[in-house]
């Protein structure tokens, strides 16, 4: 069983669904309006947890209604919270909008900006004896370079998913073993250099998850696109938290890269067809069995 601790944000996501997205200034009328838990490194250690993975999470919640709604759903989904500060004041949440096939999110980090290096410190031991670390870009960004720093003193694997997008410091870039933006992220993270580039520059480290095209990295001969599979689309939401936990699993397991990452894209292929970022998160059992019937 592979071993993961998750470090990153945990909240409630409010979700408004419309056939429009609205322009600056535009109101338009919404379908339906749910609230269900979120946030990018629970949303990973969901589904992480749901394909099979012993999951630690280690983040930050308020005091509030929300946040014991997310904790308790992390132990449902058979994730250890031991190392869940709660805080006084706001649970986080995400604002999203389904339109259009895809999604819009703000984010008001709440409670996570508390998740501060003094939380990780307290952590240390469980994330020496991982298998693989996930971190996010939705806390503190001092705390996600302090994780470097840990898991390069433990030689523990690192898989940084650079989202939100925003520029990280060069020694944060040598001590994660993965890194997984969108090409979004990554024109933000590499100051709009050519992707290719970069993907050479960073062979087997750097994979470009392109949506519908699937992911592209390069195995330091040759560009490699592992496909994408086609699905009925729902709701995107908390696709990408899927693919990198799966990831992290497969890698984790032993896989190799190519069967990893074709992993990873069945599991968030299944992601996307139902609602809610971690509704449509799917099981091992659900995964292995597609990956059987279905072959690229």
């Amino acid at each position: 069983m592979a071993k993961i601790t998750v470090i990153g944000s945990s909240s409630m996501d409010l979700v408004v669904t419309s056939s429009k997205r609205p322009k600056a200034g535009e109101t338009v009328l919404g379908e339906s309006f749910k609230t269900v838990p979120g946030g990018k490194g629970a949303n990973q250690a969901v589904a992480a947890a749901r394909l099979g993975a012993e999951v630690h999470m280690i983040g930050c919640i308020g005091d509030d209604h929300y946040g014991k709604e997310i904790l308790a759903n992390l132990q449902s989904n058979g994730v250890n919270t031991s190392y869940m500060k709660v805080v006084k004041g706001e649970s986080g949440t995400a604002h999203i909008v389904l339109a259009e096939e895809d999604n819009s999110i703000i984010v008001v980090q709440g409670a996570n900006a508390r998740l501060t290096p003094s939380v990780i410190e307290k952590a240390e031991e469980v994330i020496s004896q991982s298998q693989m670390v996930l971190i996010q870009q939705e806390i503190p960004k001092e705390t996600v370079g302090f994780v470097g720093s840990v898991c390069k003193k433990h030689s523990v694997p690192l898989m940084l998913n650079p989202a939100p997008a925003r520029k990280v410091k060069d020694e944060l870039m040598e001590a994660a073993s993965y890194i997984t933006p969108n090409e979004h992220e990554a024109s933000i993270l590499f100051d709009g250099a050519e992707i290719e580039e970069s993907l050479r520059n960073l062979p087997n480290k750097l994979f470009l998850t392109e949506g519908k095209k699937g992911v592209r990295y390069f195995d330091g001969n040759k560009m490699v696109v592992v496909p994408a599979y086609p699905v009925d689309i729902v709701d995107t939401t908390g696709a990408g938290d899927t693919f990198n936990a799966a990831f992290a699993v497969g890698v984790s397991e032993g896989m190799d890269l190519l069967n990893s990452l074709r992993f990873a894209n069945r599991a968030a292929s299944i992601s996307v067809t139902a609602f809610g970022a971690q509704g449509g998160m799917p099981t091992r059992r659900e995964v292995d069995t597609l990956m059987k019937r279905y072959s690229l």
